[in-house]
């Protein structure tokens, strides 16, 4: 092992990624897929990801896609290109797997703002309420969770729960009040948010609606409720990008992160996809975690295996069970895997 690797080895913890130079010459995409094979690996991107990063996933997906191919796949090792509660839920569904995340601190703001020790206070309030837990939250958080849910199957798990019970949801007050709306269920809610969705400007979205007048404007559940009542369509990233396919119309703005724009315009190149503005002049649509992640940061944790996704035994074991009622209440809605999506 050289020293410039032992050093980087060393500093793990305290940068989050292996702080290595990379040779400029390398044809990342080249060695990368090379690496994949050599050691049976796959790559998973949420669609929040820089382009290059999707463009050399072996999947693409939401959270819901994200954490079913981590239950399926046969790789023996699963390079997870999204935030660190992702890669956590691979793990708690994959413990016999090695995990990895390229850059440990590519965190989640609505994952942070819902602390367990916190919650664990909360929950204690209302001991008779089921906990139903946006699966952006970190693996500890779902240890005190019964069902957890994403975007694309929140209404299905609530629906799932008898009327007669109470229901307490986290950590996104946002998504939550969407549910209340859409379901008609009494929800007790965690004061969370995420900071993109909660960026986004009702006055320049207006201004520019008027600019694009035959513009459809599509929005993810995330955002607030003035900003969802004004949208065409509400859904997951998976859902907008369904739908923007699917739609007759040509332009489209998009009130979620900026990184699902990639392929939106490869699934339709002729469509023209505006991102919403937020409400300063800040890249603020933009996750500033999801972007820790980078190509030169993919490779390096692919060549030396770090850094690695390490959960204690009680957590996998206690935390395991919320995300698989989600995944069984996902399948019984006809929101599973179909077959031509398995792995090989």
């Amino acid at each position: 092992m050289s020293t410039a690797v032992s050093i980087a080895q060393k500093n793990l913890h305290s940068k989050g990624f292996l702080d290595l130079e990379v040779d400029p010459t390398l044809d990342l995409f080249e060695e990368i897929e090379k690496l994949k094979k050599e050691k049976n690996a796959i790559i998973l991107a949420h669609y929040y990801q820089e382009s290059e990063i999707q463009d050399i996933a072996d999947y693409i997906g939401d959270s819901l896609g994200l954490s079913q191919k981590a239950a399926k796949t046969d790789a023996d090792i699963i390079v997870f290109a999204g935030v660190h509660f992702m890669a956590e839920t691979a793990k708690m569904l994959s413990p016999e797997k090695k995990v990895l995340l390229p850059d440990l601190k590519a965190g989640c703001s609505l994952a942070d703002s819902c602390p367990p020790h916190l919650f664990r206070k909360f929950k204690e309030r209302h001991p008779d309420a089921v906990v139903v837990s946006y699966i952006n939250c970190t693996a500890e958080l779902k240890t005190l969770t019964d069902i957890c849910c994403t975007s694309t199957n929140a209404v299905q798990v609530i629906e799932s729960i008898p009327e007669d019970k109470q229901i307490i949801f986290a950590p996104d007050k946002n998504l939550g009040a969407y549910l209340q709306k859409k379901t008609g269920r009494d929800l007790i809610l965690w004061n969370g948010t995420c900071m993109v969705h909660e960026i986004f400007s009702h006055e320049k979205i207006t201004k520019l609606r008027q600019r694009h007048p035959n513009a459809e404007f599509i929005a993810h559940p995330e955002c607030e409720a003035h900003i969802l009542e004004e949208a065409d369509f509400i859904g997951s990233t998976t859902g907008l990008l369904n739908y923007s396919r699917d739609s007759d119309a040509t332009e489209f703005i998009v009130a979620t992160e900026v990184g699902i724009l990639h392929q939106m315009e490869k699934a339709s190149p002729d469509k023209t996809f505006i991102p919403a503005p937020p409400n300063n002049t800040c890249a603020c649509n933009e996750c500033p975690h999801m972007k820790r992640n980078t190509l030169e940061k993919l490779y390096l944790c692919m060549k030396h295996e770090e850094p690695e996704i390490i959960l204690e035994d009680w957590i996998i074991e206690q935390g395991v069970k919320s995300i698989n009622r989600m995944l069984e209440i996902s399948d019984r809605a006809g929101l599973g895997l179909k077959p031509q999506d398995a792995l090989d």
